[in-house]
């Protein structure tokens, strides 16, 4: 794993940014074309904003989508799909495909299985993300399942969870904040050719710390990018405050 230290988030998203669109260039002069995955949340406000900024044919990437609430319309304030469509999707001129999670579909595990048929043989270039206050990785909470093969599963948001995002502003009350999402599971997100992590502020040091330092475990499910042969953090002071090594 390679930590890379900023001086600030604006620096994070950019170094972020730069590392992922290298990537997706290297892919499509390779192959025609490159797939990535994209996340939400306050840690990817400033990776986005620069990454729609590089000098990618976005004509030639597709977008798959990490993960999304069960049962709210993309207008709803903290939609991920319509965060990703206003901050990802709009910017990035001649997108040749984002594949969004409806989270509010009539059927959860018919659109489940629509997603993992558009997914399955499709082989992910980057895939872009951020880690939770409790060591989440997309919305796999602890203990998370490490083993499942199915690349969308319906997951249970457990507290610490749910408090983060209410934390953070996307709801007016704890009890607002839905109780399941669609994910991407842990095993897919690890046949990723390459993870690109950003995460900042001291409320994720904690989960930092575990993530690099501690064992490899699906109660600190972001552990599990230790086994991952070409995975960045990109963190800032705050976040890294907890590790007890200092990084550069």
């Amino acid at each position: 794993m390679q930590i890379l230290m900023h001086d600030d988030k604006v620096q994070l998203g950019q170094a972020a940014a730069r590392e992922g669109a290298e990537a997706i260039v290297k892919a499509i002069a390779a192959k025609g074309h490159a797939a990535i995955i994209v996340a939400t949340g306050a840690s990817q406000f400033e990776m986005l904003e620069h990454l729609v900024r590089q000098d990618i044919d976005w004509s030639k990437v597709t977008a798959f989508h990490l993960d999304e609430y069960v049962g709210i319309s993309d207008d709803h304030p903290a939609s991920f799909r319509g965060y990703l469509e206003q901050r990802f999707v709009a910017p990035a001129t001649g997108l040749k495909e984002f594949v969004r999670i409806e989270g509010d579909a009539p059927d959860v595990h018919a659109e489940m299985a629509r997603l993992n048929a558009r997914i399955a043989d499709q082989p992910i270039d980057v895939c872009f993300a951020g880690i939770g206050e409790n060591c989440h990785l997309a919305f796999n909470d602890p203990p998370a399942d490490f083993d499942t093969e199915q690349p969308y599963i319906l997951v249970d948001l457990d507290l610490a969870c749910r408090q983060q995002q209410f934390g953070e502003g996307w709801f007016p009350t704890l009890e607002d904040v839905p109780a399941q999402a669609i994910s991407m599971s842990i095993r897919r997100i690890m046949a990723s050719a390459r993870l690109v992590l950003s995460v900042s502020d001291d409320r994720k040091a904690a989960a930092v710390r575990a993530a690099v330092e501690g064992p490899v475990s699906n109660l600190f499910p972001a552990s599990i990018v230790q086994e991952h042969s070409a995975v960045t953090l990109h963190l800032d002071g705050p976040a890294a405050s907890r590790l007890s090594q200092r990084v550069d």
